[in-house]
């Protein structure tokens, strides 16, 4: 009966195991695990069991205490009776003093150490107990951490569905009906609870800013916990406000000055035996080791700091805080409120980085906000960092004209208040620090900016409203920023400025305070000029320039720049602005002006508004006419060096620069504008401006573009002699461009090369050269050369028939060659017959050497021997006349001179022929024309008597070239006649004649 009873008696231990944790109820525990007798069985179901149900888990956690306790006992007895007996000893042997307290702990340990070695069952139990009442505290602490998380409503998803309800036959709730809640949902569940390290769920509650229950955590385990609270708190993210956690930061104690430890309420006031230290100890050498962590869990590395920290490592660790907060948030208000907090819990040294958090959440939160605002990070590095001028101008960096008054007030001052106080705690006192801070931001601010400062300034203000408070400083202030501004275009905003200045009542000046004033003024242009040392004068250098000057001398600096700003906008609206320190510069220098006076001239038509209309140059000449001075520096206008006739002149120029020839014409004879120009000074302007136009054109065409201009330039003027001429230029300067005449190969020849080329009728020659027909042309040619400049010039004249009878002779056109041969010898005669000094003069004796040589070459062709008898014909006449007007010389002279001229014209008698022909060559060689393709004219000299002498004047074949290479050499072809050596020896004794004519022999 009794093993079949035994036998089917229910295995406890096996249903317990088979069971779940899911399914595990308080039935379970009394029915299958409490009637179990094995006391380490049952203790470690109890501790095996991790449970998110806290009824459960509660009794299991008590049932499992319950079943150690008398192995604690026993453990503790064996401890306790070491002690007894060593205590006993001590008393016996009371004058021993080698039994101490370490030998009395070295002796329990011993006897731990034994008796858990001879029984294993307890250790096992001590151990398990161990575990089991920290899991009990645990779930203490999680059922308070429940109790303080906050409720949930169930009908809060409701609520909000029935906003948008609208059902009108929907029954109402009743109104006193109030939402059933639930229980908080913890933060953490039981059993994560139970099996994490106590560290680590603290992190995890700090990170997930679960404040309650971490501070709920930290009281109830706070022994364990305090070697870690710094990197506890580590993991409280930045943007949390310090008052959430304040109770949790470390605190001071300003006696000790060290750290105070935080007081604690855990759940037992007196720790078990087997939590005993020395219990742990000898279970851990017994080799009795339980794990709470779960299996495969890698414990968190954490940096412990049991010890309390002194104040200055309390100090670095908020400060470190606090860049965290700054550089990884930005939130200032959160790092600020750490500081509020440290420092009233008695930590020092926070004072001034509270001052400086003010400070940067002054930035922050109050001051104006730009595009780029939100991307700026912002650390106690970054502002220790910026220098007092660099801290206002991010203060003001996005402050409007409208509220930089306001901002000043509001946002600079408190900060350089803060700078003067710290400057009288540390001993150096700098009364003008606020002065000199708001000076130099006004000196490199926009003008937009500094004309609203200026308008908060006005002396008329009340003083405690004013941001320049010294009237004397506001003048010195403005003249630097102007003078030192570089803007063209703000003048509305610098005339602003000048407007709130303040006015000072002075007596007139007297002589010895204009010099004064005019030598300020021209100290002031030299020490504005860009040298090497300084390219660039500053507004900063400039102030320091007005620093010493008095208020009489600041007055009349003030008058000049009203002058210097109504000059400058007057320049700025004819779109040649220049800068407040060129009136400076240029006040004693005529070219500046002059460039200036010119550049506004020539430009105004270049400017976006078109001068199309009479008035709009009337009110240029207007306002340049306001600008001219007395010609003295004194006046201190933009052209006060230039005088009225020189601007007006200056004005006319460019006003035919621009092409305006009607309106031109019309200002000269304009009623309401008196250009006092004479008749001479408005030709040379037409006259230069002409000449502009002239050498700036592309094409020499004068019906269109540039040359167009320069003809019709000419049209204003009066028709003087000098305009006719330079007309014909123009003329003469198209006309050459239609023949074509290329300056390189391919590249058609421009004006500006016409008229710098020296020898003008060479233009000729290159035009008969490059012209087959152009030489049938005589009037047209001549009419050039004219235009060309030679209109007087008979010889030029005579030199262009010559190029002509020679190109038509190449041309093989003899009956022109000779027509124009037979023009220039009756051209050169009437050049004698006018001529009172005769043959003596040289362009007469040029002229002739001209025409006889291309007569002489006309009369060699050999198509042209019947024409020899008009020839020498022509020769005679003129030899005879040569002959009495030489007689009429000689008959005047004295006796003496007769004598001497007797003897020299015996001489000349008896001039050999080859003496003769020494001097032709001579004359020949000094002779220069423009013939195209002409043989060499010293070469052709002489040759000249020798091919009259000994060749006979007989017809051959024609040819281009007149002259044989060589005299000696016989042409091919030649045809002889029947009376060649009479026809050759007379035409030879004839000729021989007329050349020695004349070249000036006589035959007397």
């Amino acid at each position: 009966m009794s093993t079949a009873t035994s036998s089917s008696a229910p295995d406890l231990p096996a249903q317990w195991t088979a069971l779940s944790d899911d399914e595990l109820s308080l039935t379970h525990v009394d029915s299958l695990l409490k009637p179990i007798r094995d006391e380490l069985w049952v203790s470690a179901a109890c501790v095996d069991r991790i449970l998110d149900d806290a009824n459960v888990q509660r009794v299991l956690l008590d049932l499992g205490v319950e079943r150690t306790s008398a192995a604690a006992q026993r453990a503790h007895s064996a401890a306790t009776h070491v002690s007894k007996v060593a205590g006993e000893d001590d008393d016996e042997d009371q004058d021993s003093q080698e039994a101490t307290d370490g030998s009395r702990e070295r002796a329990r340990h011993t006897s731990l150490v034994s008796y858990f070695s001879d029984e294993p069952v307890d250790a096992q139990l001590c151990r398990i107990r161990t575990v089991l009442l920290e899991r009990l505290d645990r779930l203490n602490t999680w059922v308070e951490i429940c109790k303080e998380a906050p409720m949930e409503d169930e009908e809060d998803e409701e609520v909000l569905d029935a906003e948008w309800e609208d059902d009108p036959w929907a029954d109402s709730a009743p109104p006193n009906a109030a939402p059933q809640s639930k229980p908080g949902k913890p933060p953490v569940s039981l059993s994560a609870l139970l099996t994490s390290s106590l560290k680590e769920t603290a992190c995890v509650l700090a990170h997930q800013e679960h404040i309650a229950a971490l501070r709920i955590l930290v009281q109830r385990h706070g022994l364990t916990l305090w070697p870690f609270r710094f990197a506890i708190l580590d993991c409280i993210p930045e943007f949390a406000l310090a008052s959430e956690y304040r109770d949790l930061l470390p605190s001071c104690d300003p006696s000790l000055g060290t750290e105070s430890r935080p007081q604690t309420k855990p759940w037992r006031e007196q720790t078990d035996f087997t939590e005993a230290s020395e219990c742990r100890r000898a279970l851990e050498e017994c080799g009795v080791a339980l794990s709470l962590s779960p299996a495969g869990s890698q414990p968190t590395q954490l940096v412990p700091a049991p010890a309390p920290q002194s104040s200055s490592e309390l100090l670095k660790w908020y400060l470190r805080r606090i860049d965290d907060i700054l550089l990884s948030t930005g939130l200032v208000d959160a790092a600020l409120a750490l500081v509020q907090h440290a420092a009233a819990q008695g930590l020092p040294g926070l004072d001034e980085v509270g001052e400086e958090l003010s400070l940067i959440a002054r930035l922050v939160y109050d001051a104006p906000q730009g595009e780029e605002s939100a991307s700026e990070d912002w650390s106690l590095e970054r502002w220790r960092s910026m220098g007092p001028a660099d801290v206002m101008r991010a203060y003001l960096a996005y402050s409007k004209e409208d509220t930089i008054a306001s901002d000043i007030h509001t946002l600079v001052m408190p900060f350089l208040y803060v700078l003067e106080s710290r400057a009288e705690r540390a001993g150096q006192p700098d009364p003008s620090l606020i002065t000199r801070l708001i000076y130099d931001y006004i000196l490199n601010a926009p003008l937009d900016i500094v004309a609203a400062i200026f308008e908060a300034s006005k002396p008329t203000l009340p003083q405690v409203q004013r941001v320049i408070r010294d009237d004397e400083d506001m003048a010195r202030l403005a003249l630097a920023r102007l003078y030192g501004s570089e803007s063209l275009s703000d003048w509305p905003t610098m005339s602003r400025i000048f407007e709130c200045l303040p006015a000072w009542e002075t007596p007139e000046e007297n002589e010895d305070e204009t010099d004064e004033t005019d030598t300020t003024i021209a100290s002031l242009g030299s020490f504005v000029t860009p040298s090497t040392s300084r390219p660039r004068v500053t507004p900063s250098d400039l102030l320091l320039f007005f620093k010493p000057l008095p208020i009489t001398s600041l007055s009349r600096a003030l008058d000049v720049l009203d002058v210097h700003l109504e000059s400058g906008e007057i320049l700025a609206r004819w779109s040649v602005p220049a800068p407040l320190r060129w009136f400076l510069q240029s006040n004693s220098s005529m070219a500046e002006q002059r460039s200036r006076a010119n550049r506004m001239a020539r430009r105004s038509n270049a400017s976006g508004d078109k001068l199309d209309t009479l008035e709009d140059w009337e009110w240029l000449l207007e306002d340049m006419l306001k600008l001219t001075g007395s010609g003295e520096p004194g006046s201190k206008s933009a052209f006060c060096l230039l005088s009225r006739d020189d601007v007006v002149r200056i004005f006319f120029s460019g006003l035919l620069s621009t092409g305006n020839f009607d309106i031109a014409k019309k200002l000269l004879h304009s009623q309401n504008v008196q250009l006092s120009l004479n008749a001479q000074v408005i030709e040379e302007i037409c006259l230069s401006c002409s000449q502009e136009f002239y050498d700036n054109a592309t094409s020499g065409n004068y019906h269109f573009g540039d040359m167009k201009m320069a003809y019709d330039c000419l049209d204003v003027a009066p028709q003087t002699d000098r305009i006719a001429h330079e007309k014909e230029f123009i003329e003469a300067t198209s006309r050459l461009c239609s023949f074509n005449l290329m300056s390189r190969p391919g590249i058609p020849i421009s004006p500006i090369e016409i008229r710098l080329t020296k020898d003008r009728l060479s233009l000729v020659s290159r035009v008969l050269s490059s012209n087959n027909d152009a030489y049938k042309h005589t009037e047209v040619i001549l009419d050039l050369v004219h235009k060309l400049g030679f209109r007087s010039d008979i010889v030029a004249e005579v030199k262009t028939l010559a190029m002509l009878a020679e190109t038509a002779l190449q041309m093989d056109d003899f009956a022109r060659a000779y027509e124009t041969s037979e023009t220039m010898v009756n051209t050169v005669l009437l050049l004698r017959s006018s001529n009172p000094l005769g043959s003596e003069d040289p362009s007469i004796q040029e002229a002739s050497e001209v025409c006889w040589l291309t007569c002489f070459q006309l009369g060699r062709h050999p198509e042209f021997p019947d024409k020899l008898p008009d020839i020498l014909t022509a020769w005679r006449a003129l030899e005879e006349e040569d002959i009495v007007e030489r007689r009429e010389t000689l008959a005047s002279r004295k006796l003496g001179a007769r004598r001497v001229s007797h003897g020299a014209s015996r001489r000349r008698t008896a001039v050999t022929g080859a003496e003769a022909v020494a001097s032709l060559a001579s004359r020949l060689q000094n002779m220069q024309m423009h013939i195209p393709a002409s043989p060499n004219a010293a070469a052709f000299a002489n040759k000249a008597f020798s091919v009259a002498a000994n060749i006979p004047f007989s017809l051959g074949g024609r040819g281009r070239t007149f002259l044989s290479e060589d005299s000696d050499r016989s042409r091919s072809g030649s045809r002889t006649r029947p009376d060649s050596a009479h026809v050759s020896e007379q035409a030879s004794r004839v000729l021989q004649k007329g050349i020695g004519w004349l070249l000036g022999a006589e035959d007397e």
